[in-house]
């Protein structure tokens, strides 16, 4: 991958780019380049869709109803993320939004809400959980978009999962161990997944049942418990490692 340009600011469009072609901006778009980061007419942006790949651009018009960008030369190809998925139980606000940038910024491709018996907040705003996704993308250099699910029970979860897709389940009451040891003994061709549960942690019902499916690993992440949050960091920084871009 070429090395990112993070002195030139990027923006995440929904149309497709052509080399080229003159693109209008939604008026959300035209107010970040031109009353947020104060950019005049033929200021040079990065843009990319999670498509195309990413292209050098340059803003053709500033005016408040109609702001455009001109596309120019594409300056890397379309990557695709590594094969890594975070089940997480919804967090509150803040906290959630916290998540799923850092979720992104450590290269999960799709965020998948997980209700469980002790989740926090049974309904996501997945406009919001999108919208954290798409800025954190844009700030830490990707340039694929990650996918955003609606959320689903835990039972259902469990009761669809392929086989063949390893799951790492992270869970509090499991003996600690060295969890970098615990993954070099698996593999994982057909992808793998990740699974935080709530601040309370899950049920030995549910427990029970994640623990029945055919190719999961659960792990311990050391000797003190650590918030939703931070788990996720931690436990993708080590699925990272072990099965994802960082080898």
């Amino acid at each position: 991958m070429a090395r990112t340009d993070f002195t030139t600011p990027r923006l995440c469009l929904e149309g497709d780019l052509v080399e080229g072609a003159t693109t209008a901006l939604s008026r959300d778009e035209g107010n970040y380049l031109v009353n947020v980061l104060r950019l005049a007419r033929g200021a040079r942006v990065l843009v990319f869709n999670g498509r195309d790949g990413e292209f050098e651009a340059t803003i053709e018009s500033i005016a408040r109803k109609n702001p455009t960008l001109t596309i120019g030369s594409r300056i890397r190809p379309q990557e695709t993320p590594p094969d890594i998925d975070y089940l997480f139980a919804p967090l509150k606000h803040a906290r959630l939004d916290y998540m799923a940038q850092k979720a992104v910024e450590m290269g999960a491709r799709r965020l998948r809400p997980v209700i469980t018996r002790r989740t926090q907040a049974s309904r996501v705003n997945l406009a919001r959980l999108a919208a954290n996704a798409r800025e954190a993308a844009e700030q830490c250099g990707v340039i694929w978009l990650p996918e955003v699910s609606p959320e689903q029970r835990l039972d259902d979860v469990v009761a669809g999962w392929p086989a063949e897709r390893l799951l790492i389940f992270c869970d509090e009451d499991a003996p600690v161990a060295n969890p970098i040891a615990a993954t070099a003994a698996v593999e994982a061709r057909a992808g793998v997944s990740l699974l935080v549960g709530p601040e309370g942690g899950f049920e030995d019902s549910e427990r029970q049942a994640i623990t029945r499916l055919p190719r999961v690993l659960r792990l311990s992440l050391g000797p003190r418990v650590l918030r939703a949050d931070t788990a996720a960091v931690a436990a993708l920084a080590l699925i990272q490692s072990r099965y994802g871009d960082w080898r």
